[in-house]
């Protein structure tokens, strides 16, 4: 074997995740190529947040087999963990690795490929203690890097399977988020997102008072970084500490994601979070108050199990009030084992997507008030790529995307004046 291909669904953690698997293959002296190539062995990173997820994963697994019939196929990732069985009776595959054994994927295809017969290497990940710290090898230079530095979830929200397949809080060493850091910006990346299943908890397993903020405290002392973002983070967990870093220091970027999931207590309760609207409006209003640009965005989920309409209807009015940018809409997935597949009055898929459609609009409602704040103003942004239409865009620390026609170097931070809103972001124009 000398060809491998990735191809990966869900979250930035499964990016990283797979984005540390093609160093390990390196290591070993194969050759990264496109998913859509003949390849020796294809690996699928698959998501379970989602029975769409699920349903795509299969997919690719059947698009790989139509690639190459010899091909090792493996498959990794929250849907291998959670159902190894299942994986195993679709035609093709060849090994199943759960979420816990990534380290030993090389081996793991090899010795599939060798015996020609099904190789599992799935472990009871609920009894998993320790992060499984891959050091990054090869890395691709772009702009923009995703640092796992925590892994598993013990909130069990009533409709997630995550914390099944990704078992207790496991957090990444201070020393161990700097080192990988540094490696980051010495290969060129300018902006480094911190991320994880349940970041807020970043620390608690650690036995000491180790938290979130000494993390970010850390990378953001890296020589060289220009930015640093945060991903997804539990609203109960920004502490004040977290704050002050945010209003004191340049390079930590004006943005959050604070999931809300449902502007109602009662259907906040039957999902199982653990605040209310009252607490997650008042931290809302205390950040925009330290930091008046700040972009916040949320998820939500609609035609959540006993969700009536005058309760979609109290969200939708709640998040009207939030100072809110955008968000990111779900219709209610059930998940088998989770005790919200199990509640009565199950929303209609018909009404679920309704709902969702009505949120999508209210989010771009928001995301066009918000931006059009910026109109006129100087804003710093990374510069990405330069796209098919001939269009440059890049990010803004608030996470505004910027399009312009000018050619300016990727990867450089460029002060541009904001002229109009285009498309999902703002127009800009280059003030050098």
């Amino acid at each position: 074997m000398s060809k491998v291909a990735f191809t990966t669904l869900g979250c930035k953690v499964n990016q990283f995740e797979t984005e540390t698997m093609m160093g390990l293959f390196r290591q070993r002296g194969y050759e990264i190529v496109d998913f859509t190539e003949k390849a020796d062995a294809y690996i699928i990173n698959t998501c379970s947040v989602t029975h769409l997820g699920e349903k795509k994963s299969r997919q690719l697994i059947r698009r790989a087999a139509h690639l190459n019939e010899d091909a090792v196929i493996a498959v990794t990732g929250c849907y291998a963990q959670l159902e190894p069985e299942e994986i195993r009776k679709i035609e093709g595959v060849k090994a199943v690795i759960g979420t816990n054994e990534r380290k030993h994927i090389v081996d793991v295809v090899e010795e599939a490929a060798g015996k020609h017969e099904f190789v599992e290497s799935v472990k009871n990940v609920m009894k998993d203690h320790d992060f499984e710290d891959i050091p990054m090898f090869g890395i691709q230079s772009r702009t923009r890097a995703f640092l796992k530095i925590q892994d598993g979830c013990t909130n069990f929200c009533s409709y997630c399977i995550i914390p099944y397949a990704r078992g207790p809080l496991r957090s990444r060493t201070i020393e161990s988020i700097k080192k990988e850091a540094q490696k980051l910006v010495a290969n060129g990346f300018h902006e480094i997102v911190l991320g994880g299943i349940h970041l807020g908890a970043y620390g608690r397993d650690m036995g000491s008072k180790i938290t979130l903020a000494d993390a970010v405290e850390a990378v953001l002392a890296v020589d060289g970084l220009k930015r640093l973002r945060l991903g997804s983070l539990e609203s109960i967990e920004v502490s004040d500490a977290l704050l002050q870093l945010l209003v004191e220091n340049e390079h930590f970027a004006h943005h959050l994601h604070l999931p809300l999931q449902s502007g109602n207590d009662n259907v906040l309760k039957m999902m199982n979070r653990h605040y209310t609207t009252k607490e997650y409006a008042e931290l809302l209003q205390r950040i925009v108050k330290k930091v008046p640009d700040i972009a916040i965005s949320a998820d939500v989920i609609a035609g959540f199990p006993g969700e009536t309409e005058e309760q979609f209807r109290q969200s939708i009015e709640y998040i009207k009030t939030l100072p809110i940018c955008r968000m990111h809409v779900f219709p209610y997935s059930k998940r088998k084992g989770t005790p919200a597949a199990d509640m009565p009055q199950q929303v209609d898929d018909t009404v679920k997507k309704q709902r969702a459609h009505a949120l999508q609009q209210l989010s771009e409602e928001k995301s066009v008030e918000y931006r059009s704040r910026f109109i006129g103003k100087t804003l710093s942004v990374l510069i990405e790529k330069t796209r098919q239409d001939h269009l440059t865009d890049g990010h803004t620390g608030n996470y505004i995307k910027v399009y312009t026609e000018e050619k300016l170097d990727r990867g450089s931070i460029q002060p541009m004046k904001m002229t109009k809103l285009y498309k999902d972001g703002l127009w800009g124009e280059n003030l050098f």
